[in-house]
């Protein structure tokens, strides 16, 4: 994951809690010794720290567990984009509460600056949702 994502995600997510997202989304469903083996490679933990962090993060909603044939699976429960939407839909809600235009403001702003072509994307997106809620309102 590139630099920038990760101090993003470190806003949300303790720096072990993103260690272990970044190893199931990379991997997909995983039983705790196999994702503490991935984490050991980089630094040195404890099995119990990271099984405990993992069960955190599984009363979260951020991981789901199953139960498999001796062992429990442990899977990202969302997606690495469905997860950043999930957290940008929080942050912007909590923003909006505050100051819905000067959100606005500040996003497009903050848009513009980090990538230009992207707000001809999101001026597509506007039109699409205003023309679904157009059809919805009959």
């Amino acid at each position: 994951m590139e630099k920038s994502a990760k101090e993003g995600y470190g806003k949300v997510l303790g720096r072990l809690e993103q260690e272990i997202l970044d190893v199931l989304w990379k991997s997909g469903p995983l039983n705790g010794k196999e994702i503490f083996s991935d984490i050991r490679r980089k630094r040195d933990l404890a099995l119990t720290t990271v099984l405990t962090v993992i069960e955190r993060l599984a009363k979260k909603g951020l991981v789901r567990k199953t139960r498999g044939e001796s062992v429990y699976l442990f899977e990202a429960a969302y997606s690495r984009d469905g997860f950043a939407r999930e957290v940008s839909q929080e942050v912007l809600k909590s923003i909006f509460d505050i100051s819905r235009s000067g959100a606005c403001a500040s996003f497009v702003d903050m848009l513009a600056r980090v990538d230009p072509v992207e707000l001809e994307e999101l001026s597509s997106m506007i039109e699409k949702k205003k023309k679904e809620l157009e059809r919805a309102r009959g």
